[in-house]
């Protein structure tokens, strides 16, 4: 459906090479991809990572009359399905069928404890004052800056 859309602008049927216009979408600009159908190569990217062949390979296909299973790898191909399903496949049925192995399985159960989240806190000394967020901290028994409540020198708490 997605291919219907897209349009082949310019195209250089020797070397393969077609440049794939997408259809206008909201933001008022449609975008341009460059195919290199002999490299496996679209802009998008998606043939390159799927090894599929993307919507722009198959406008290119329509609009030349090629068959798009030219370019999907065989193990994707219906015949390749097909041949994989072909035997009868025989389930052994006891554990006394079956072939003793030279290592020892061990399955551990999944740690299902849920790890204590806790947001961390800021760790300052003393007191900010929250006017100025550049002033240094501020002593939490006398008021004045530059030092903490471990290390006042003045025993007698003030009142302000």
């Amino acid at each position: 459906m997605k291919s219907r859309e897209h349009k082949v602008t310019t195209y250089n049927l020797r070397e393969g090479i077609y440049m794939v216009k997408s259809p206008i979408w909201v933001s008022g600009t449609g975008n341009v991809y460059t195919l290199r159908i002999n490299n496996k190569f679209c802009s998008c990217g998606k043939w390159q990572t799927y090894t599929l062949p993307c919507s722009h390979v198959l406008t290119v296909c329509s609009e030349n009359g090629s068959i798009t299973d030219t370019y999907v790898p065989e193990i994707y191909l219906r015949q390749t399905y097909r041949r994989t399903y072909q035997t009868n496949f025989h389930p052994v049925l006891s554990e006394n069928f079956w072939r003793d192995v030279p290592f020892s399985l061990t399955f551990y159960p999944p740690n299902m404890k849920r790890k204590r989240v806790r947001k961390q806190g800021k760790r300052f000394q003393g007191k900010m004052d929250y006017r100025n967020p550049d002033s240094p901290p501020r002593c939490g028994r006398c008021r004045m800056p530059g030092h903490n409540r471990k290390n006042c020198n003045n025993p007698e708490p003030s009142n302000v």
